[in-house]
């Protein structure tokens, strides 16, 4: 589930080397290329080719690759690979898939589509995927594996050791063994690095570290993630609300989150999709970016209605025309440092009920201070300029209001829209940007109305 990532050198070389073996119909050379390279690469090949090469490159791949190719493909691109296979292919992909990458690849599909990828799995790879299924979207129940080893506390470590190597291969990413009960309570665990190195006579009773923390299904993946940063965890183990042993959740898993969420909140300043397909088609891509230019269109409006309100002052003084763009400007470069910080405060859980408050009236301050410091420079430099110390006052004044607006909008706003649901990586910039722009013209504009009248 890796998203897009730039291509370096030899990987872009290797794409146009692809591409030319293409054109030129040479598909046994692309075909034993493409099987000797990793799942990932592959992915990376596909995210990387418009739709008509991506569609052929996905034919050529070895089929016993395609579970772990899907995995790594970005929602976007994994959507329009599905409807490439039939259902009876797509079941044997994920025959050697995670239960969380089962699950991922499944809810991208049509209802219909998904019902017979079930039915074409055996009885045990569905009866956990219905089940991974079963959790919401976004929570530690859809991301977590199945792939646990779990242990009795009564046993030696003997006999522990002596199964793993029975069993001859461990789980990816196991940093730790489960202790449970006979009804699958956990009980703790026990890291490798104490069972290769403790007594093999004693019992995992002794041994095992019973005040290991551990994951509720039900919560949300950016609490996980936070957890995850927090304590430093190769895995964590999950429980329901009764403190039964689930299944587990990796550090791989986490990563794939946190770059999610990166990229979200770095496309959703642009009022875009986090999972948008660079190469997508020009309808598509034209559709989902149409509704946050209307948006935007209509924010333009209301500041232009705010200009309109004051047209007569303008036609006085031709001056104002120049200089009535500053005071937005810097309003909006105050606001948004304030918002990306507050959004990231969010997002890494440090921002909560207990210290919200105090944060709105720091960023208040900061403003207040801001909007005194360049109030200041910028009357000085517009008296020089023009020679008129009255115009240095009215943008002196407008900029300070407008700033400490700034720091006090781009504080509230992402609390607000976190409090009513609303992603405020998505929307925060576009209503900063409303706020700053009406208000700057507003001041600027009704005090020089005010002034020169």
């Amino acid at each position: 589930m890796l998203e897009e990532m730039e291509l370096n050198p030899n990987q872009h070389k290797r794409l146009q080397e692809l591409q030319q073996a293409l054109d030129s119909g040479m598909f046994v050379y692309v075909r034993r290329i493409l099987h000797q390279m990793p799942a990932c690469d592959v992915a990376l090949l596909l995210e990387s080719s418009p739709p008509a090469g991506r569609k052929v490159l996905w034919q050529l791949t070895d089929p016993e690759q395609h579970g772990e190719i899907l995995e790594e493909l970005n929602e976007d691109v994994m959507e329009g690979v599905l409807q490439l296979m039939a259902p009876e292919s797509l079941a044997a992909a994920t025959e050697n898939m995670d239960t969380d990458d089962i699950a991922y690849v499944l809810r991208s599909l049509p209802d219909s589509v998904y019902r017979e990828v079930l039915e074409a799995m055996d009885s045990q790879d569905r009866h956990r995927v219905e089940a991974a299924l079963a959790y919401p979207e976004d929570t530690a129940g859809s991301i977590m594996n199945t792939d646990t080893i779990t242990l009795r506390a009564d046993v030696s470590i003997d006999v522990v050791l002596r199964y793993l190597r029975l069993r001859g291969e461990l789980p990816e990413a196991t940093d730790a063994l489960y202790v449970v009960d006979e009804d699958d309570l956990l009980l703790g665990d026990i890291p490798l690095s104490t069972l290769l190195t403790v007594n093999p006579n004693v019992t995992v009773r002794e041994v095992m570290d019973s005040s290991a923390e551990s994951i509720d299904v039900a919560m949300a993946e950016d609490d996980v993630a936070s957890l995850f940063e927090r304590h430093d965890w190769i895995s964590a183990p999950v429980v329901d609300q009764q403190g039964r042993l689930l299944g587990r959740i990796t550090i791989d898993d986490v990563v794939d989150i946190i770059r999610e969420h990166a990229e979200h909140s770095m496309m959703g300043m642009a009022g875009m999709d986090d999972d948008e397909d660079t190469f997508a088609p020009v309808i598509k891509s034209t559709q989902r970016r149409t509704f946050w230019l209307g948006i935007n269109l209509c924010a333009a409006l209301i500041a232009a209605s705010i200009s309109n309100m004051f047209e007569s002052t303008l036609e006085q003084l031709a001056t104002l025309a120049i200089l009535m763009t500053i005071v937005p400007s810097m309003g909006g470069i105050a606001g948004n440092q304030t918002l990306a910080l507050v959004i990231r405060g969010l997002a890494v859980g440090h921002i909560g009920e207990g210290n919200s408050r105090w944060l709105i009236g720091k960023e208040a301050a900061i403003g207040m201070l801001n909007g005194m410091i360049w109030a200041s420079v910028i009357a000085l430099v517009v008296t020089f300029w023009k020679g008129d110390w009255t115009l240095g006052v009215i943008i002196a004044g407008a900029m300070f209001i407008n700033m400490s607006l700034a720091g006090l909008a781009g504080a509230s706003i992402p609390l607000l829209m976190k409090k009513f649901n609303i992603d405020p990586a998505l929307a925060g910039g576009m209503a900063l940007t409303t706020v700053t722009d009406v208000m700057g013209l507003f001041s600027f504009l009704g005090m020089a109305t005010l002034v020169l009248a």
